[in-house]
């Protein structure tokens, strides 16, 4: 029974307004989720589908990478997960037909969300340089033109090779490898754009660039601090987490400047209980200014240290370097500055230090608020040094928790996607596959970007993802796109990537999570890594969504052999038939990785070491857990002007829009909104109702426009607005990223405001 696609786009820039919710989930959850699900699958393939979502013998949910429980629930997934998941498995299908009757140039005035709604695609598509239709090709005549352009290349750092986070381990193992042994490390990824600056910040102060906490610790927390970070939205399963955290007698703070309806109440839609009564799991909600988290966090650490019994000395003493350093940077802190960074009342902060101190087991979780910003690896850092003033790393119950946002994008770092990887992985990687990797590092996203744009690069490949949408400065980076020799895109479905093409591109169809995979007669079965840590298995039900399809393992082998032909030693046929032989691979490789066909046999997979968390051993540049001592720094912004964070509403997952509605919000029936505070509202002239362009200012001093904005008066912090991307990519300049990590400085956009259309003299927008 196929489920039709919208044929038009519909309005999209006169949203619907009510008063934002105050609680999360329920009965409407269960309402919207069997909706959307029942809209693309139907009844039978819906309940034959969402009851193997993230069970031991089903499939890995390709939204975001929350961890299971060892017992799981017969209904292992949230709303948002099921809609990832029925987009997936939807009975939509884009065919060689629909290119036949819709050109190129007319798919690219088309939004995003009627592109993702067309369905699944069905077969290898090209577009032939000067051609405005892609038509359908074979497979071995596109790996061939794969391979003309690449090795037609002066050097191979003029490739660009892309990962999205829904990679499988094996897949991501093997894309990488070919990428070596082609010659470069130009390997951006995802993680460029988004917990970068975690790694960054906590690779120098812990030697480990993951999360040190398991789902039990968070559990065991006396005190879990939820940051910069949207549950109720984003991950909305972390929501049970918390609730069970907090019926065992945990705490919780969140820090936003926005108030999450998921975190002020969590209707839990597993339990009779949680459907009538739900659970209130904030105990203190700070409303911080958008960049003052590290201003928060020192001063909290200040006041640790003044506590007099505050500081954990023996975990100081024996586990730690640079303390007094970091001890008397922290004492310089001041009041009147805390309170301009963060817009917080004193009482405020003594109250949060209060629950710091009554708390044994700490845990701090964090998502893209921290990590988007110029200053982002030292906000994290400071984060960093408050738990380790109090012992808080290395024992149950707590430790650090950065929250990714896309299932297996921690999974693809661990199997080498990395522009900059060290020297022990290449020595492995040489070690067991007999060729000398490159050494030098290669481009990350922004840089991959300017290499396009400066035509020092000509051929992107991207494993994945919507990289013309998740992207910052979007005219630049669609001008930097166009200028390649060929992008080719491995997608599920259609996105706004697929219009924005070098001279020539091409689409090809890969297997998603839902598919049932079988090479050579046997059912095949893909790992994947959670935010904690945890790999298991993966494995699809339902039939291809077309026997026309390739999985990405087979995709990244042929490619492989027709780029580097019978010179290559690496047996990619094998590869391509028996992921087995993949992972027997990965356990010489990467270390924790050892017997690793034998430990996804067992139901829930198996947990990877982590040194500071199982050992108290902290393989940094000292040999110690280190204290950092970075000046404070929070985003100024000139008078008349707002600080724009950019987010989710609660109907997309990244660039992935299910519907036009924010319930949780109050916005319905649309996406350009821009939410500020009704005080600042008042002092801009900015009636609720009103439209509007968000216009962006930085050092460059070039003019980046986001036309027709619907203003909302919403409770926002003061001095700070808010609106959805990808449709505000457009203001992110290129080049404000954050130091250290590279990543794009989303959180931190300082805007004006302007009446629609009212471009200074008609220049070209950017």
């Amino acid at each position: 029974m196929a489920r039709k696609p919208p044929a038009s786009d519909p309005v999209q820039d006169a949203p619907e307004v009510t008063a934002p919710e105050h609680a999360a989930a329920g009965l409407p959850a269960i309402g919207h989720t069997l909706r959307a699900a029942g809209r693309q699958m139907g009844v039978r393939r819906t309940a034959a589908t969402l009851l193997k979502v993230n069970q031991k013998d089903g499939f890995d949910c390709p939204g975001c990478a929350w961890p299971e429980s060892e017992k799981r629930h017969v209904a292992e997934f949230c709303e948002n997960g099921a809609k990832a998941v029925a987009e997936e498995a939807t009975l939509r299908r884009v065919t060689p037909e629909f290119f036949a009757a819709h050109p190129v140039s007319e798919l690219a005035g088309r939004s995003g969300y009627w592109l993702g709604q067309q369905g699944r695609l069905t077969h290898p598509v090209y577009l032939p340089p000067g051609a405005d239709h892609y038509e359908p090709i074979g497979w071995a005549d596109a790996f061939a033109i794969i391979a003309e352009e690449l090795n037609g290349l002066s050097s191979p750092d003029e490739a660009l090779f892309y990962t999205s986070g829904r990679t499988s381990n094996e897949a991501a193992f093997l894309f990488q490898l070919f990428a070596r042994e082609f010659g470069t490390n130009n390997l951006p990824d995802c993680s460029n754009m988004c917990h970068e600056s975690s790694g960054s910040a906590l690779t120098q102060t812990l030697g480990v660039g993951k999360g040190s906490v398991s789902l039990e610790d968070l559990h065991q927390a006396d005190l879990i601090i939820v940051a910069g970070q949207n549950p109720g939205t984003n991950h909305p399963r972390m929501l049970s987490a918390l609730e069970r955290a907090k019926r065992s007698g945990a705490k919780i703070i969140s820090v936003n400047p926005l108030p999450e309806a998921g975190m002020e109440r969590f209707r839990n839609p597993q339990t009779p209980r949680g459907l009538l009564r739900g659970t209130a799991l904030n105990d203190l909600f700070l409303q911080i200014r958008v960049g003052g988290d590290q201003a928060l966090f020192r001063m909290l650490n200040r006041l640790v240290i003044e506590a007099g019994d505050g500081v954990d000395q023996d975990f100081v003493t024996t586990f730690t370097h640079g303390y007094e350093e970091f001890r008397a940077a922290a004492l310089a802190t001041g009041w009147e500055e805390t309170a301009a960074a963060t817009g917080l009342e004193r009482t405020d902060i003594e109250r949060a230090l209060a629950m710091v101190l009554r708390s044994r087991r700490t845990v701090v979780c964090w998502a893209m608020g921290l990590t988007q910003h110029k200053h982002a690896v030292a906000t994290i850092r400071e984060v960093v040094n408050l738990l380790l003033l109090r012992g808080a790393v290395g024992r149950p119950g707590a430790g650090v928790c950065p929250v990714r946002g896309h299932s297996n994008v921690q999974g693809d770092r661990t199997m080498g996607i990395f522009e900059r990887p060290s020297a022990a992985f290449l020595d492995a990687l040489e070690k067991e596959f007999g060729f000398a990797p490159p050494r030098h590092h290669g481009h990350d996203v922004v840089r991959a970007i300017r290499a396009l744009r400066d035509g020092e690069a000509k051929v992107f490949f991207a494993m994945g993802g919507n990289f013309a949408s998740a992207t910052p400065d979007t005219e630049v980076t669609e001008a930097a796109l166009r200028r390649a020799r060929l992008t080719v895109q491995v997608s599920t479905k259609l996105n706004r990537s697929h219009v924005v093409t070098g001279a020539r591109a091409l689409i090809l169809p890969t297997l998603g999570r839902t598919d049932r995979d079988v090479r050579g007669g046997e059912r095949q079965v893909v790992t994947v890594e959670d935010s904690m840590g945890m790999v298991h298995a993966s494995r699809g039900n339902l039939p291809p969504a077309s026997p026309h399809l390739l999985s990405e393992p087979a995709i990244v082998a042929r490619l492989a052999r027709a780029v580097l032909g019978s010179g290559s030693a690496t047996p990619w046929e094998e590869f391509a038939a028996d992921y087995g032989a993949i992972r027997d691979r990965i356990a010489r490789v990467i270390p924790g990785f050892e017997d690793f066909n034998e430990k996804i046999a067992r139901p829930g997979g198996f947990t990877l070491p982590h040194a500071p968390r199982d050992e108290r051993r902290f393989p940094t540049a000292t040999g110690k857990a280190n204290f950092t001592a970075a000046p404070v720094e929070y985003p100024r912004v000139p008078k008349g002007r707002l600080l724009l964070q950019t987010l989710r509403s609660h109907d997309q997952y990244n660039t992935t829009i299910y519907g036009l509605d924010d319930r949780y919000r109050g916005i319905r029936g649309g996406r350009r909104v821009v939410l500020v505070h009704p005080e600042d509202a008042r002092e801009l002239g900015l009636a609720d109702g009103a439209y509007t362009d968000l216009v962006s200012e930085w050092r460059d001093g070039v003019e980046r426009r986001a036309p027709g904005f619907r203003v909302v008066h919403y409770p926002t912090a003061r001095g700070c607005a808010a609106a959805y991307y990808p449709e505000t990519n457009v203001l992110v300049p290129l080049d404000s990223t954050a130091d250290t990590s590279n990543t794009p400085a989303s959180k931190s956009v300082v805007v004006r405001f302007e009446a629609p259309g009212s471009a200074a003299g008609g220049e070209e927008e950017r």
